[in-house]
């Protein structure tokens, strides 16, 4: 069986946000309440987060998520990394490393932020004193296994900086993070209908480095996945109109996420 938590479905400044609270959400729905973006799988035995927010303390406790084998991280922006020095808490319990993956140019940013929590010495590790993250190397569009999980990072097009996307066992679940466009070249390696497709909205009208609603449906109707889940929210996106949306266009392909949301396969 694979599990999908959304830790958090929110964009950068959650919701509600300081400068301007719930925005255009019902401050009623308690789906309106986001903590910035943050998913936990559980695929083929492999327990993993994909990015760590600067409120995953927060999350880790309020599912009682305390192993890990993994991080995937897509980019560095601070709402997908910073909260990566709370992983120390996890190393405190197991005694053991987390693998840790990013493109090498994320993973270059990551040790100038966070070089103390890098480990390449998986022996002997006191993660009292730090983190012990053993970082590894990966590439866009090149398929490898880790342990028995297949793993495909996508390159992400038109963000301000460089982004990835997951594949995981060929297409089962497929993670997109902050994006404008998808090259063909990655979708192509999709091989099966995606039982679970996760994208972020952000607004619903786009932005300059961000897809809009009618990107998203583009994309859902190449690919076609079982269940499309919309993430990555800001105040603009109140749940129940994204969910209108989603129900007026995709006869209930779509659906818009929600902090605590969990999906089983």
């Amino acid at each position: 069986m694979s599990k999908v938590i959304i830790l958090g479905s929110g964009a950068a400044p959650g919701v509600p946000c300081l400068s301007q609270g719930y925005g255009d959400c019902d401050p009623h729905n308690p789906k309106n309440q986001r903590l910035r973006t943050g998913t936990y799988l559980e695929v083929s035995g492999i327990r993993f987060l994909i990015d760590t927010s600067p409120d995953i303390r927060q999350q880790l406790l309020q599912h009682n998520l305390r192993a890990l084998d993994a991080v995937f991280y897509t980019h560095v922006h601070a709402d997908h990394l910073h909260g990566i020095d709370d992983l120390r808490e996890v190393n405190r319990i197991s005694g053991k490393v987390i693998d840790t993956f990013a493109t090498a140019e994320n993973m270059e940013i990551i040790k100038q932020r966070f070089g103390y929590l890098l480990t390449v010495d998986d022996n002997g590790i006191n993660p009292i004193y730090r983190a012990a993250l053993h970082p590894h190397i990966i590439e866009h569009n090149k398929t490898f296994f880790y342990r028995q999980l297949e793993v495909t990072p996508l390159s992400l097009m038109g963000h301000n900086l460089a982004s990835t996307g997951y594949i995981f066992n060929g297409g089962e679940i497929v993670y997109i993070a902050d994006f404008k466009s998808i090259e063909e070249s990655s979708l192509a390696l999709i091989h099966q209908r995606p039982r679970i497709m996760i994208m972020p909205l952000t607004t619903p009208y786009g932005t300059k480095y961000h897809a809009g609603f009618e990107d998203l449906l583009f994309y859902a109707q190449k690919l076609r996945p079982e269940r499309l889940i919309i993430n990555h929210m800001a105040v603009e996106c109140d749940y129940d109109k994204i969910m209108m949306a989603c129900k007026a266009y995709t006869s209930g392909l779509a659906e818009p996420a929600y902090d605590g949301m969990t999906i089983e396969l």
